[in-house]
């Protein structure tokens, strides 16, 4: 039995004075949304010092962690063309959420599910090879056209944010499974983070079209106090792999559509917002004992 869908750790229960992010990131100087706008824009945050070294931390551990269970690292290109967004599906239903180089026809990857999905496109795999289990760390980039009111403040929705994403390829009579494994996968980072945490499972009115389950991972962040998204793991069957002509062959020597899923394991902003709320004191923000190896610091 896997880790249970609802952390055992507890809500903090922080006093009255408690900060929420935003307020804590100008208070020690770790992230500087004004520099960003004045760089880029608005959503393009600048990590400064220990907020810096927190996000490499964070990409460094969960780059092991996936190492350990079975995950082979990719690191991708940022930019694809048009034929890889439709062959994943973000081409046409995403097109006005993704930044475009016109001149080129690429675009800036909402996520690296798409460049490493990508690699098996036109790709007939031998059953001996499967299942195929890739993680990527990439800068992620999304419009988020139409998004604005509190939920939108500080790193809880940025334009341009860090992730590392797991990817599987599975015949489908293994798809259902992995997917719970890879939910179980990223429950176990959650609790080694020591962050409150839930899942929920979508129903079918807020699913993409590409996905045919999709289970979100959320955290409590205490300050906010509200739950915030910061992964989802989806089986998307045969969808993409119909797209991407990505087949193996049987033991009939006959052609069958492999199944693809994916999962943020982890998206990193939200993450950040979570451990410097949950873990502010007045002496600094207590790193959890997980990070420190890779932070070289113990607090903020």
């Amino acid at each position: 039995m896997g880790p249970p869908d609802h952390s055992k750790k507890k809500k903090p229960d922080l006093s009255g004075k408690a900060l929420p992010h935003w307020e804590l990131i100008e208070k020690y100087d770790i992230i500087d949304f004004k520099l960003g706008n004045k760089i880029t824009g608005a959503g393009f945050p600048v990590y400064k010092g220990k907020g810096a070294k927190l996000q490499r931390a964070l990409i460094s551990f969960f780059l092991d962690e996936a190492e350990k269970a079975g995950y082979v690292e990719i690191q991708p290109p940022v930019l694809i063309n048009s034929a890889s967004g439709r062959a994943t599906g973000q081409l046409p239903d995403k097109e006005g959420q993704m930044y475009q180089l016109t001149d080129d026809d690429f675009y800036l990857i909402p996520t690296a599910e798409v460049p490493i999905t990508n690699i098996y496109r036109n790709t007939i795999l031998v059953e001996d090879n499967l299942p195929i289990k890739n993680v990527g760390y990439t800068t992620c980039f999304r419009r988020e056209a139409g998004s604005w009111g509190a939920h939108v403040r500080g790193l809880n929705r940025l334009h341009q944010f860090d992730k590392v994403e797991i990817v599987q390829i599975q015949k489908p009579e293994n798809s259902y499974k992995a997917l719970d494994d890879m939910c179980d996968y990223v429950k176990g980072l959650l609790i080694k983070l020591e962050l409150p945490f839930r899942m929920v499972r979508l129903c079918g009115g807020d699913l993409g079209f590409t996905s045919a389950m999709t289970y979100d991972m959320e955290v409590y962040a205490a300050a906010q106090k509200k739950w915030l998204e910061v992964s989802s793991v989806s089986n998307v069957e045969t969808y993409q792999a119909n797209r991407l002509k990505l087949r193996y062959k049987d033991g009939n020597n006959k052609n069958v559509l492999l199944h693809t899923l994916n999962g943020s394991a982890l998206a990193l902003p939200r993450i950040v917002a979570a451990l410097l709320e949950n873990n502010q004191t007045e002496e600094g923000i207590l790193m959890p004992e997980v990070l420190r190896k890779y932070t070289g610091f113990e607090r903020i």
